[in-house]
């Protein structure tokens, strides 16, 4: 074990080795079990006699700290003797205030009957196939340079995500258009750094993404909540100064309505109007259950007032850390300079894993497969929610994606179905305003074909204990 040791003046040495090694026992970087270096190793990094090391260790070890094993070293004792330290002084430094009540999300609870939204099944994912192309993609014939790569992203992947998405949602990219993200969040990050000035208004759906909220928000953009109708964001609720408008046509999030074709053409017809850009974030479509799919905005979109966001966060996994944007000509250079700033660039042995995934014809083949084990549980869940919850929660009508939203009379709390082992979506917890709606979504991407008859059941009971009719 490798203990950075700074030594300073010609005071005494043994004291400051003692000191520094004992911080790095009771704050955890040496912890119980680790062996540390030999007393004449760490005296020759050290320039010190080994006397002065041996001097440190051995108070260590009458303290209680340090055990000294014969012919197997000095190591942290299993359990280390413990002592109060003071705080470290230090000057009270805050972050900018819009940050102060912005929460960090920590990873939850996994419920016995999960049913929370935005999680596909890792079960009907690849392992093997994926393990094959990464392996090939960290071979150095693959890696054509150990420099820096493009902000962008690997042309490679770039050109191969343009030729999905043009044929599997008509969406209008070249690979000089499309720049790789690290999923759809770090897109809307990127789309905020170089369109919004702090004070801008953005107008987003209400009911809504909460995290797209705060980022905005968290950008010092004036943040304006738009309600939703059976067709979609009312577009004669937008505000005429929003700079930028964030929406989900495709399976409206959380309440899984499409934007009709005639709100689309609305919608962009008052963008070109006003001068604003589109975001649109088109998250979970490749997952259809009925119906023909609608065109995307950014198809319909004849002036290059669009961005278009997509992830593999749910075709595939949210740890892979993979999406993408389609910018229009005028910002395309911005968001490259951006993504440059921010971090410059991805990793490059997924890209190139990815790259191959879909031009191999793979992603399609899990997609369908994927897409057939999700409409056996999308339509399990629709009819139990419609044979024992009449009257008590209303099934939104929805054809795509990973979720099913349920309007309920009452709220739901969540926590008393975690108590009965059900981890579900309440209204209230995936939005900041609920648009005067109460209900809860249900997530069918981890919750098994098998468990979701007994999980409603559990569910229906937590029902009842809000009030809601038998």
């Amino acid at each position: 074990m490798d203990i950075h040791v700074t030594l300073s003046g010609r005071g005494d040495l043994a004291a400051q080795i003692y000191r520094q090694l004992l911080d790095a026992v009771l704050d955890g970087r040496l912890r119980p079990g680790e062996r540390l270096p030999p007393s004449r190793e760490l005296a020759v990094r050290l320039s010190v006699s080994r006397n002065t090391v041996g001097v440190a260790y051995d108070r260590l070890t009458a303290e209680g700290f340090l055990v000294g094993r014969v012919g197997a070293g000095t190591f942290v004792c299993d359990r280390p003797a413990t002592r109060s330290r003071s705080a470290r002084a230090s000057a009270e430094v805050l972050p900018r205030a819009r940050w102060r009540s912005v929460p960090a999300e920590s990873p939850s609870w996994e419920p016995r009957f999960d049913f929370r939204v935005g999680v596909p099944d890792v079960d009907l994912f690849p392992w093997a196939t994926w393990r094959r192309l990464v392996s090939a993609s960290l071979r150095r014939s693959a890696v054509r340079s150990a420099d820096y790569a493009d902000p962008a992203g690997e042309r490679v992947l770039r050109e191969a995500v343009a030729r999905h998405v043009g044929l599997a949602r008509s969406v209008h990219a070249g690979p000089d258009d499309v720049v790789i993200t690290q999923g759809a969040q770090q897109a809307l990050d990127l789309i905020a750094r170089v369109l919004i000035d702090p004070g801008e208004v953005v107008a987003v759906e209400e009911p809504g993404y909460l995290p797209a909220r705060r980022l905005f928000a968290a950008h010092g953009a004036r943040v304006v909540g738009v309600p939703v109708d059976d067709q979609g964001l009312v577009v004669a609720e937008l505000p005429s100064s929003a700079r930028v408008v964030y929406t989900t046509p495709s399976h409206q999030f959380p309440l899984g309505i499409p934007m009709s074709v005639a709100r689309r053409a609305e919608l962009l017809a008052w963008a070109g109007r006003r001068g604003a850009v589109v975001v649109e974030d088109d998250y979970d479509s490749e997952f259809r259950f009925s119906d023909r799919p609608l065109e995307p905005l950014q198809s319909l979109d004849g002036q290059g007032r669009v961005v278009y966001v997509g992830t593999f966060s749910k075709t595939l996994l949210p740890a892979l850390r993979l999406g993408f944007l389609v910018a229009p000509p005028a910002v395309r250079r911005a968001v490259r300079a951006a993504r440059q700033l921010c971090d410059w660039h991805g990793e490059v042995t997924g890209q190139l894993a990815l790259a191959k995934f879909i031009e191999e014809g793979l992603l399609a083949r899990h997609v369908r497969r994927a897409g057939r084990e999700y409409g056996r549980r999308h339509a399990r869940i629709v009819a139990v929610l419609e044979r024992d919850f009449a009257g008590v929660a209303r099934v939104v009508p929805s054809a795509a994606g990973l979720h099913v939203f349920a309007e309920t009379p009452k709220p739901l709390d969540a926590r008393v179905a975690a108590a009965r082992g059900v981890g579900v979506n309440t209204l209230e917890g995936l939005c900041e305003h609920t648009g005067g709606r109460s209900g809860f979504a249900l997530g069918f991407g981890t919750i098994g074909y098998e468990q979701i008859e007994e999980g409603l059941a559990r569910l229906r009971e937590c029902l009842a204990d809000t009030g809601c009719p038998q």
